[in-house]
């Protein structure tokens, strides 16, 4: 590929992704509305841009193959604030990827979107949506929006349902990991699969515990290696004893199924900011 775009360079995943993405294009356009993202790797541009300006995306994407498109508020927040970057965002993401010519979306949703199921259901990727937040309703709404862009403009689109890509410390997360590397494997098939139309895949790793179902999905290739059982003797030991009365232990949004409407997830998590320095 000439081009990719990556949306949400700045963050933590996408630090994990921009040197990656570099061997699959001949160029990676790297973009957040951070003032940058630090020492470039060979191949990469940085662009500042805001999500919720379609003035702006368009020019971003001018000249793109695919767009990984990791950008948003990673929280749960106030309607507010969700609406321009998460949703607006989203709009502009699919909209210029359209007038552009665009060939693929991959795309960071989230459990979230289905975060109120209980543990106990074995979820698949067809399942309705059943949001546990604002930002988890923000994720159904891109979904189907990919999903109608396909259907009715064939843009494709792979929407990688995130379940805990972060270091495990919690005994959900044993479940629930995705680690780096498999995250980098499970984007790098998302671009290189060569049909792919509108498409749901969870991001998990080989979790002796995880609690989704990807065999819909199995034709994009994704095997993920690595496994959070090495864990889980040490988590567990130190885990209080569970309580299956509560949401956030009870159903797959974890955190997010308890919190009220509006406030935050992640604060209620114990998540390790090791993003990858260039």
């Amino acid at each position: 590929m000439k081009r990719i775009v990556l949306t949400g360079a700045a963050g933590r995943l996408g630090s994990w992704l921009r040197e990656p993405l570099t061997k699959l294009c001949e160029e990676l356009v790297s973009s957040d509305i951070a003032e940058g993202v630090g020492a470039l790797y060979p191949g990469e541009r940085y662009v500042r841009a805001d999500l919720a300006d379609l003035a702006q995306i368009g020019p971003l994407l001018e000249g793109a193959d695919m767009v990984v498109h990791f950008g948003a508020i990673g929280d749960e927040a106030p309607f507010e604030e969700i609406l321009g970057p998460n949703i607006v965002g989203a709009y502009n993401i699919w909209e210029a990827a359209h007038r552009n010519g665009v060939r693929r979306v991959v795309y960071a949703s989230s459990i979230h979107a289905v975060g109120m199921y209980p543990k106990t259901e074995r979820i698949g990727t067809d399942v309705p949506h059943r949001p546990d937040t604002f930002y988890g309703l923000a994720k159904c709404f891109a979904e189907d929006l990919a999903r109608m862009y396909w259907e009715k403009r064939g843009l494709e689109a792979v929407c990688l349902r995130i379940l805990s890509c972060a270091q495990v410390t919690s005994p959900r997360a044993l479940g629930t990991w995705l680690s780096y590397d498999d995250l980098i494997h499970l984007v790098t098939r998302a671009i290189d699969t060569p049909v792919t139309g509108f498409t749901v895949i969870y991001g998990v790793s080989d979790n002796d515990r995880a609690p989704v179902d990807n065999s819909a999905a199995h034709f994009l290739g994704y095997r993920p290696k690595d496994n959070a059982e090495r864990f889980a003797a040490e988590i567990l030991a130190a885990a209080p004893a569970a309580d299956p009365s509560d949401p956030a232990q009870f159903c797959h949004g974890g955190p997010f199924a308890a919190v009220p409407l509006g406030e935050s997830g992640v604060a209620r998590m114990k998540i390790v900011d090791d993003r990858k320095a260039t």
